[in-house]
């Protein structure tokens, strides 16, 4: 780790996983802030190099949840199951530290609602709606003055940023709209499952959670808050899949136009939503998730399907990335008055 870095301590809990990893990688290259305590559950004790062999500083060690409560850090990044965020959480809010939540458990603004998708009641149910969305395109104006962000969810960042504008534009019904997504394997985290060994997965594609999901009523939540909407009138059908490949996000989303709408319509509300986002591009021709891995971009196309009068657009994104421990970075940047695109990459790898 760097030392000549000395402007904003924050620390990482839940660093073995791949996206509290990918929040290390990125920290560690930022010119702004610097990692003062990484620490993990089951892989506290052992030295970054054995938990992350690809990342420098392989003598860094990983400290316990317990002692990472105590440390003086501006800001700390949770990085943790479902779950297991929301007492480290308020423990560390209390302190009067900052906390940039990558889990699920304060997403969701209505203890019924949270009941509902997770089916369990929230330990903190008055905590619900307290919590700034961390999808900066959404919430940027929020950002700045708060001291807790629930990063949003993979899937529904890309299917959010690809249906909110047509939502708010009145381009589109919100009653019809449909999310196909598929997803690379590190999607899922990094525990051991028989369903996610390479003979599980490789050469075939399954879809998961059919009408299940809980990262749908996430979706509808956003895209209503976004638009303004009546929260009951967004209605979505959402189907991911998992596909053989590291890492990823295609959302293939998808809802009916609203009486004569066009492409032209379809396509300049996009543009004019994110003229001005550094992360955010609308392209004319289909994406490919390929044009984003390793970037904290978003790249979206749009389309009209006219023999049954559906807007379609077509978001990729990486799930690591702007789907999680970028997007957590993004965030940060903003809380801390810093340029939001700092220490993140805009330039993807290809091949």
């Amino acid at each position: 780790m760097s030392q000549h870095k000395s402007h904003h301590v924050v620390g990482v809990i839940g660093a073995s996983g791949y996206a509290g990893g990918e929040v290390v990688r990125l920290i560690d290259d930022h010119p702004a802030m610097s990692l003062g305590v990484i620490a993990g559950h089951s892989s506290a004790g052992k030295a970054l190099g054995e938990v992350h062999p690809h990342l420098p500083g392989a003598e860094r060690v990983l400290i316990s949840q317990a002692e990472s409560l105590e440390s003086e850090v501006e800001l700390m990044f949770l990085a943790l199951p479902h779950g297991a965020s929301a007492v480290p959480a308020m423990a560390l809010l209390d302190r009067g530290v900052k906390v940039v939540d990558l889990g699920s458990d304060f997403r969701l603004t209505d203890a019924g609602r949270y009941e509902s998708a997770y089916g369990s009641r929230h330990p903190f149910p008055d905590q619900l709606g307290q919590w700034t969305y961390g999808l900066p395109e959404m919430t940027r104006h929020l950002l700045a003055s708060t001291d807790r962000v629930a990063v949003p969810g993979c899937y529904p960042t890309s299917a959010i940023l690809a249906m909110a504008p047509l939502v708010a534009a009145g381009l589109v019904n919100p009653e019809g709209i449909v999310v196909d997504s598929v997803s690379g394997a590190s999607g899922a985290g990094r525990g051991a499952k028989a369903n996610l060994s390479f003979g599980a997965i490789d050469e075939g594609v399954r879809a998961y959670g059919v009408g299940t999901h809980r990262h749908r009523p996430e979706m509808e939540q956003a895209i209503a808050d976004w638009s303004d909407a009546d929260i009951d009138t967004v209605r979505l059908s959402f189907t991911p899949h998992l596909v053989p490949m590291q890492r990823g996000i295609l959302s293939t989303c998808s809802a009916p136009l609203t009486s004569g709408a066009t492409l032209e319509e379809i396509s300049a509300a996009l543009e004019k939503a994110y003229a001005d986002e550094p992360f955010v591009e609308v392209l004319t021709e289909p994406v490919s998730t390929r044009w984003v891995v390793g970037s904290n971009r978003c790249v979206m196309s749009a389309h009209v399907d006219d023999h049954t009068g559906r807007a379609i657009v077509i978001a990729a994104i990486d799930n690591l990335l702007k789907g999680a421990a970028g997007q957590a970075v993004q965030c940060a940047n903003l809380m801390f008055g810093l340029p939001e695109p700092a220490g993140l990459p805009i330039a993807g790898w290809m091949p």
